[in-house]
């Protein structure tokens, strides 16, 4: 340091004291606290506004940085995975069963076309009543209580079918079945939907609900017409139990807690479904998803629950190979998500269901068109193979697209519009073949598939994998 020594010119340079280095973090302390004194805020007031508003403005699971669960880590996922698939096993076979009795209920009771109709539309209620439900059950009970609940609303279902009741209290019942079954669709989509490898995991989990649609009408019909059993003794089967027991065991730590542990926002305010499906952008996913969902579903379960009235009434077909047709289409469907839910990832679900489903209507245009018992058989299991991977493809879309806190909400209510596509559509074409002959079955399917073409074209572009 240079001092000057009166009015002299000589200068006297004195030694400086070094002093210790403050570190870098003390200085950056120092300026946080300036910052956080402007405005009268203190630091935490500040911290926890900028937390808030970050959370407010989260992106899509495509972008945001945290952490994914796989299929097998933490290991208890490789126990839970196996038990969905055999939730699915068992909706799957309790889907496809429908159209596998059809005629044997309308012998046994004595029942018309509109009114036979009616078990496709009982399961409306149920799934309905797992969209409101859904949110509230996962808050409360957990992914334990949807392992619990599920599987005994199935159960009891198949209990009162098996004593074989009036045709009313058949109808009644089957809305529990629908309840079972949406609970477990929307949860275990939401859950397997943000994992990692989300369309291949699905591929598999919707493949077992192939599996068991595809298993069922073979069973059944063969019980009926081979074994000369009646309709009823298809529900003896216990696989219902089983599921109860492996699915609480796999989900017992699955608790409420838990869930409200791993989903803050959704626990902050109840329901989500309000936000999911009113507030934008999340409501224009959603509703375009459910929408898509409630054609595709009712595409799948009209085909899968008339094919086999119509081979016979229209393509003139015996029992048993009639019975068989409904067992392409579900092997096609189980086939089309296992091979295609690695195809679609690769290319993008919004452009490979923009292919898949021309090829579906052409098929479906063969299939009405060419009156060939085989040509018809034939058409019908390969337009299952490009169905299938649209369900799937249609939950990863909406973990991409929609912010983690409204997954359940949001895929809650498009998996419970797709329950109720499969309730709907059947119905009316059961209603509408009271008049004009089953042969209705092809033109609703043709429109259906249009339509769901036109509304998968609205669904904003989307990341080709989960970064």
């Amino acid at each position: 340091m240079e001092r000057h020594n009166g009015a002299s010119s000589t200068a006297i340079i004195e030694p400086i004291e070094l002093g210790p280095v403050k570190q870098k973090h003390d200085a950056l302390n120092l300026t946080s606290k300036r910052a956080a004194s402007i405005g009268g805020r203190s630091l935490n007031t500040q911290q926890a506004i900028d937390d808030q508003d970050r959370n407010e403005t989260l992106p899509s699971p495509t972008t945001a940085n945290e952490h994914v669960e796989k299929w097998n880590y933490p290991r208890i996922n490789v126990y839970r995975i196996l038990a969905t698939f055999w939730s699915f096993i068992i909706m799957g076979a309790n889907d496809a069963t429908y159209g596998a009795i059809i005629p044997y209920l309308e012998e046994y009771y004595h029942l018309s076309y509109v009114v036979v109709a009616l078990i496709f539309l009982s399961p409306f209620v149920g799934y309905n009543a797992a969209a409101l439900l859904n949110n509230t059950i996962h808050l409360k009970l957990g992914q334990r209580g949807v392992a619990f609940l599920g599987p005994v609303c199935h159960v009891i279902a198949y209990v009162v079918i098996a004593v074989h009741p009036p045709y009313p209290v058949l109808v009644i019942v089957f809305i529990l079945a629908g309840l079972g079954n949406g609970l477990e669709d929307s949860a275990w989509n939401a859950w397997i939907g943000d994992m990692a490898n989300a369309n291949e995991v699905l591929g598999f989990l919707h493949a077992s609900y192939g599996l068991g649609a595809t298993v069922a009408p073979l069973v059944a019909t063969t019980m009926i017409t081979k074994s000369g059993l009646p309709w009823y003794y298809w529900y003896y089967i216990g696989a219902a139990i089983i599921e109860l027991a492996v699915s609480l065991h796999s989900f017992w730590s699955a608790t409420g807690k838990a869930f409200r542990d791993s989903h803050p926002r959704t626990s902050g305010e109840g329901s989500r479904l309000k936000e999911a499906t009113l507030k934008m952008p999340a409501a224009r996913v959603v509703w375009l998803s459910a929408l898509f969902l409630l054609g595709y579903v009712g595409i799948e379960v009209c085909l899968g629950g008339w094919v086999v009235t119509f081979m016979i009434r229209v393509r003139h077909g015996a029992a048993f190979a009639s019975g068989m047709t409904a067992t392409g289409f579900w092997l096609g469907i189980t086939v089309g998500r296992l091979v295609l839910g690695f195809v679609t990832p690769r290319i993008g679900e919004k452009l490979a269901i923009t292919i898949y489903l021309p090829i579906a209507l052409a098929l479906q245009l063969l299939f009405w068109l060419v009156p060939q018992f085989y040509v018809s058989a034939v058409a019908v299991a390969l337009q299952g193979f490009f169905l299938g991977p649209m369900f799937p493809a249609a939950m990863v879309a909406c973990t991409k697209l929609l912010p983690k806190h409204l997954h359940v909400s949001g895929i809650g209510f498009a998996a419970a519009a797709g329950g109720s596509g499969g309730a709907l559509f059947p119905f009316a074409v059961g209603a509408i073949a009271q008049k004009a002959g089953v042969q209705v079955l092809q033109p609703v399917v043709v429109a259906l598939l249009a339509v769901i073409w036109l509304l998968w074209l609205g669904l904003p572009k989307m990341s080709r994998k989960r970064d």
